[in-house]
């Protein structure tokens, strides 16, 4: 039996609701436009390896420039004519992906790094996963299926370590935690409301998305080397960060918790001083 999703039949098909069907795969066709946020700051010589890898049915490319003193811009005008340019006004890939998230006009966003480390064609699994069911589908390096060319030792203890805290704190059950290849539909935003600027905004999403009861799916992903430039990623100052943003949003977590069950004896207090 075929898989393919197709509007349901009543004699003669509109032409007009067929072409909102676009096809993915030979087995899979959907009606959600798909936006794919790429934030960008120097990127001009890997944009033509992401670009190239980028499947020919999604909606729309936004792509977000971080004030690029190359041609990033114009090489990704040059690649895709249709693509959406947003300038970005702060610092930071939280903020530049907020700015990108924004923009979107799709009922599905993709998030794709611009340095080539991910792969296009994996996008037909996401939006799979979505289709099928799924709010969230978060990539996982170490998923079964997964894997990385570019994670060092450290990086990986650190991972692992902070996905550990996730997991436990929240009751999450993620394989992975800091990986910026994500997919999710559009209303999610309303639900997680994002507030952090740098490359905590991943793990941020990756714990609200819990806190707030989303259905998680992770998705296998293979995760390549940069080819070009060098990261603004540090192990380290970063790796704090991230921990910060966990801790914040335990503390939160508590906080709502308090509100939503006071204690007996604080109500007794209360009826004593009323």
């Amino acid at each position: 039996m075929s898989s393919v999703l197709r509007p349901p039949s009543s004699g003669q098909q509109d032409p007009s609701i067929e072409a909102h069907y676009r096809p993915i795969s030979s087995h899979l066709a959907i009606t959600p436009p798909v936006s794919v946020v790429i934030p960008a700051m120097n990127e001009a010589e890997n944009l033509p390896y992401v670009f190239k890898t980028l499947p020919d049915w999604i909606h729309e490319v936004v792509l977000v420039d971080g004030n690029s003193t190359d041609d990033t811009v114009g090489v990704a005008r040059s690649l895709w004519p249709d693509v959406k340019v947003v300038e970005q006004h702060g610092r930071g890939k939280g903020d530049a992906l907020i700015t990108g998230f924004e923009a979107c006009s799709g009922d599905i966003i993709v998030m794709v790094d611009a340095d080539g480390s991910a792969d296009g064609n994996e996008i037909v699994s996401y939006v799979s996963a979505l289709v099928s069911g799924a709010d969230f589908a978060k990539g996982s390096r170490f998923a079964n299926g997964g894997g990385t060319d570019d994670m060092t030792f450290i990086r990986k203890l650190g991972n692992w370590a902070l996905c550990t805290v996730v997991n436990r704190k929240f009751g999450a059950r993620y394989t992975d935690l800091c990986y910026g290849y994500n997919a999710f539909w559009r209303h999610c935003l309303d639900k997680i409301d994002l507030d952090c600027t740098g490359f905590e905004v991943e793990t941020l999403m990756n714990i609200r998305v819990v806190k707030a009861g989303l259905k998680v799916q992770e998705i296998p992903s293979h995760e390549y080397l940069r080819i070009h430039g060098t990261s603004n990623l540090r192990a380290v100052r970063d790796g704090f960060r991230v921990l910060k943003v966990i801790l914040k949003e335990r503390s939160n977590r508590r906080a709502l918790r308090r509100q939503e069950h006071p204690s007996p004896m604080l109500d007794t207090v209360r009826g004593e001083v009323s």
